[in-house]
């Protein structure tokens, strides 16, 4: 795209495809700039479903619950103990998936008169997915009945042993490798034998269709002759947190989950979450990006270094002083959690730089002294660094445990899952973007041998990731208008990125470091021949050629990449643009 074999930040940039004519005969019937019509093309979406899409609505796009396997079950034992008043343990995942969908089931729960006993595990003391001596625990306490959240698809030996004590529920989304576990129901889009077609769901939007199906078995029952029903949409929020924060596409229902929970989100009616916008100093509307860079690290930090299930208890309360004390602590955690993780990324990444020149289609690093809780983190600062998939694992008493996370259209659960039926992985089980393992440190090359073969189509991809250009647009194009049209293209993310734009031939007039580290360029920029002018900013702005590029006044002209958006502030909005790259024209 304008000849762009390698950019100032090593990439190339190549053109997406669209079909014109479709894009065209969108903006047409919609109204639409021709651009934002081609756009729409671009992520095949025709002129039949591009006012779903540019409004997508639960009412237009939320299944019957009954589609997926068990759920029917399911729900009749949920309303069964809602018409008993039944004590329910629900067991969760440390992870932000985890923490909101257990929020979804206590809420729901408890609203309706059970007494609800949650559970997350402590990840360096009892691991991921659900254990006998804690499940014994909340029978010891009462429970009648278990909800496993954001796990136990695997658990199968732990749960027949857990068996003749109680009734047990598992609502998840990781990949299963055979017949689910013997237990009351099994509500997994991801099971072999679930034709539901839902299978990008997160385990949140899993048990947001699971309290949609109790409602209704209890309507029927007429469990509300005599008392209101329960606001659903009010749990949108946990909803759409999750569903961003565990990176699924954000295409279908995600899409209507993720816009209707931000619209919950932004009337801050839930205490823990306002409060963890607070710290975070979210003063805009909530949105994608809120809660993937904001809220969703902070939350995850507790389950990585801290008390795991600090997330879940922030997402409960609904006492505002209690929230902001647990928000705050939630930040402190998350600055530690980030101290931990520079400690043990130069090594690692050393260490993956020397595999990657070897031309190894997968990595995988492992450290003696590195903490289980940022093994995640550092995987995907790898896999983002090299464009291939990469697992990290910290080593102790001989095992190591750890993460994985994958590229686009390679799938790293299934081989993770491969890794253990084939005995080389002691545990082992995810998606096919992140995935979790553990193994003993003799074994670690024998994983790599297979994380090689198995994702041997990495070995073809570039060093760096191409960047995949949507259109062109002059400066003095760059109005509020348009932007605010390509804003109702979001939420952005996975499966409906923000639109990469740019801007040809512009010149930087002016350019200063700002921000507290002066961390952040600011620029403004003219189109060729002096025509219109526009801010760009610049985040990370490390030293480099992009940097240097941007603050050489008075230089030769740049193709810019990036967002451009409407941005707002004290009551007015202005068009901004967001550089994510720039070449030499």
């Amino acid at each position: 795209m304008l000849d762009v074999t390698r950019s100032l930040s090593g990439r190339r940039w190549v053109w997406r495809a669209a079909e014109d004519r479709v894009g065209l005969g969108i903006a047409q019937r919609l109204g639409l700039p021709e651009i934002v019509g081609r756009l729409l093309a671009a992520r095949g979406v025709g002129p039949e479903a591009a006012a779903d899409f540019l409004d997508p609505t639960l009412r237009a796009l939320l299944p019957d619950p009954s589609v997926l396997a068990d759920m029917d079950a399911a729900a009749a034992r949920l309303s069964d103990a809602v018409r008993r008043g039944e004590t329910v343990g629900v067991f969760g995942d440390y992870d932000v998936d985890g923490a909101c969908s257990g929020a979804v089931m206590a809420s729901f729960l408890r609203g309706l008169g059970c007494a609800v006993m949650p559970h997350v595990p402590d990840r360096m003391a009892e691991g991921y997915g659900p254990n006998l001596p804690a499940l014994q625990g909340l029978v010891g306490r009462g429970a009648s009945l278990i909800v496993c959240v954001d796990c136990g698809t695997a658990a199968h030996d732990v749960l027949a042993a857990l068996a003749p004590a109680v009734d047990v529920l598992i609502l998840d989304h990781h990949k299963s490798d055979g017949p689910p576990p013997r237990v009351a129901a099994t509500v997994n889009p991801n099971r072999l034998d679930c034709s539901s077609g839902l299978g990008n769901l997160c385990a949140a939007a899993i048990a947001f269709l699971t309290v949609v199906a109790t409602t209704r078995a209890l309507r029927r029952a007429g469990f509300f002759a005599a008392r209101p029903e329960p606001d659903l949409m009010a749990l949108l929020d946990l909803v759409a947190l999750a569903t961003v924060c565990d990176v699924m596409p954000l295409t279908g229902l995600n899409r209507a989950l993720v816009t209707q929970g931000l619209k919950v989100m932004g009337k801050r009616g839930r205490p823990g979450i306002a409060a963890l916008m607070d710290v975070a100093l979210v003063r805009d509307r909530p949105s994608a990006m809120t809660l993937g860079f904001a809220l969703g690290p902070r939350i995850n930090a507790a389950g990585r270094i801290s008390e795991a299930d600090l997330g879940l208890r922030l997402l409960l309360s609904d006492d505002p002083v209690e929230a902001r004390g647990l928000a705050a602590t939630l930040d402190t955690v998350n600055r530690q959690r980030q101290q931990v993780e520079q400690s043990m990324l130069e090594d690692a990444m050393q260490a993956a730089g020397a595999q990657a020149a070897s031309g190894h289609a997968a990595l995988l690093v492992w450290g003696h002294d590195w903490h289980p809780g940022v093994v995640g983190i550092v995987a995907g600062r790898i896999k983002e660094r090299f464009n291939r998939p990469a697992c990290v694992a910290a080593v102790a008493d001989g095992v190591g445990k750890g993460s994985g996370r994958s590229v686009p259209g390679l799938d790293l659960g299934s081989a993770v899952i491969a890794a253990r039926q084939a005995g080389i992985l002691k545990t082992g089980g995810g998606h096919a973007m992140a995935a979790g393992f553990s193994l003993p440190e003799d074994r670690m090359a024998d994983f790599h041998i297979l994380l090689r073969e198995r994702l041997a189509a990495a070995a073809h991809l570039p060093a760096v990731a191409d960047l995949s250009v949507e259109g062109t647009v002059a400066v003095a194009g760059c109005t509020v208008d348009l932007a605010t049209q390509i804003a109702r293209l979001a939420p952005f993310g996975p499966g409906n990125e923000e639109p990469m734009l740019v801007l040809p031939r512009a010149r930087v007039v002016r350019a200063d470091r700002v921000g507290k580290e002066a961390n952040t360029i600011r620029a403004f920029v003219e189109g060729e021949g002096g025509d219109g002018r526009l801010k760009a900013m610049l985040f990370r702005a490390k030293d480099g050629p992009l940097a240097d590029a941007l603050l050489s006044r008075g230089g030769a002209p740049l193709h810019l990449a990036g967002h451009l958006r409407a941005e707002e502030w004290n009551g007015t909005i202005t068009a901004g643009f967001v550089v994510a790259d720039a070449a030499s024209v």
